[in-house]
């Protein structure tokens, strides 16, 4: 490489780390500012505060938002360049833009690459010290207040649930059906069940069994059973965070198991997969449109390219949480909810890649 693709490479990611670490700065002094009270309430240990919450907390913040603070960071930097006449300078010594766009691009896939192994291998591991912090000393215990729920445990073994008590960990109004080649072989119901930590077993209470046989139906009835059923109280009692605490091989088969149980809110779970690959390639995309934006030179200077590039930035958000909106309450593809925002903007970039000063 040339020495101009080092001193770009050298700008973009020196401004990068000195805009993100500056903004976390700020960030963890309003957190602190706001939450110091809890600290204080719940007697929180200091060594606690800073190893276990702040310490994790600065990784996730910081490959959250990495995308926007890219796009502000060339924005910024080429600007000036371009301010100065070096973009100028560079263009007319003979190399094309689609040259000038290599070392931006190099330095792009860097920031995208690291992001995507800290998103899906080391920022969840850190996901769960921070949580199990959040959970102890901030947040107020989770309850689970689900109405009428209805589980596929395995293939061919569906449950139901009038409700479920996640403190007393008891299910009410409770069914158990076995389903062979489209035909009830079996059903359990039981006015309560209620979780054994000892045995690690369910205590079936008040219960009546019907088994479909070919002679015909036998009826079996009890008023304790103790049994096994491919369900824990753990599956009741974690909050949607706890797929921030999943690599990317464990969030595949959580997803795969909660599908066959029919868990409704399988489509957050879906988002986040697909959010962990796209945002990467977001960091290359908007690098590619905030080139092309700030390469030019003009009357208002940084300011005004600053301004076009927080308002695309923001608009990049904007699309991003309105098209999961309606992959959550719609019809859309969690998939296709996540990487349409990247699909567009990338056309937005060639068009202003097409656009831009040669």
């Amino acid at each position: 490489m040339k020495k101009l693709d080092w001193y770009i490479i050298k700008k973009f990611l020196g401004t990068f780390f000195f805009s993100i670490s500056l903004i976390l700065v700020i960030v963890i002094v309003f957190d602190i500012s706001e939450k110091i009270d809890d600290f204080l309430e719940s007697e929180a240990p200091l060594k606690a505060i800073i190893f276990d919450y702040y310490l994790n907390f600065i990784p996730f913040f910081a490959n959250l938002f990495s995308p926007l603070f890219i796009f502000i960071a060339v924005i910024f930097f080429t600007s000036k360049m371009a301010n100065n006449t070096e973009i100028i300078a560079i263009l007319n010594s003979g190399m094309s833009f689609w040259r000038l766009l290599l070392p931006y691009l190099i330095a792009a896939v860097f920031l995208a690459s690291a992001s995507f192994v800290l998103g899906n291998f080391v920022i969840p591991p850190a996901n769960k010290v921070r949580i199990d912090f959040e959970n102890k000393y901030i947040k107020k215990k989770f309850r689970f207040r689900g109405k009428n729920i209805h589980l596929q445990l395995q293939k061919g073994q569906y449950a139901y649930m009038e409700s479920y008590n996640s403190t007393k960990d008891i299910a009410y109004k409770f069914a158990l059906e076995n389903i062979k080649d489209g035909k009830l072989q079996s059903k359990l119901n039981a006015n309560y069940i209620k979780w054994d930590s000892t045995s690690g077993r369910w205590q079936v209470n008040r219960w009546q069994i019907r088994e479909f046989l070919e002679e015909g139906e036998k009826l079996s009835k009890g008023e304790r059973l103790d049994t096994l059923i491919n369900l824990k109280p753990s599956d009741f009692k974690t909050r949607l965070s706890k797929v921030e605490t999943m690599n990317l091989f464990e969030l595949n088969k959580y997803i795969k198991a909660e599908q066959l149980k029919g868990t409704a809110n399988i489509v957050y779970h879906k988002i986040e997969k697909h959010k962990r690959m796209a945002f990467p390639f977001a960091s290359i995309i908007l690098t590619v449109i905030g080139v092309a934006v700030a390469s030019r030179k003009s009357r208002g200077g940084i300011g005004l390219h600053l301004g076009a590039g927080l308002l695309i930035s923001f608009s990049y958000i904007l699309f991003m949480q309105i098209s999961t909106t309606y992959a959550t309450n719609g019809n859309l593809s969690p998939a296709l909810a996540v990487w349409l925002p990247n699909i567009l903007y990338l056309f937005l970039g060639m068009f202003l890649v097409l656009k831009a000063p040669k």
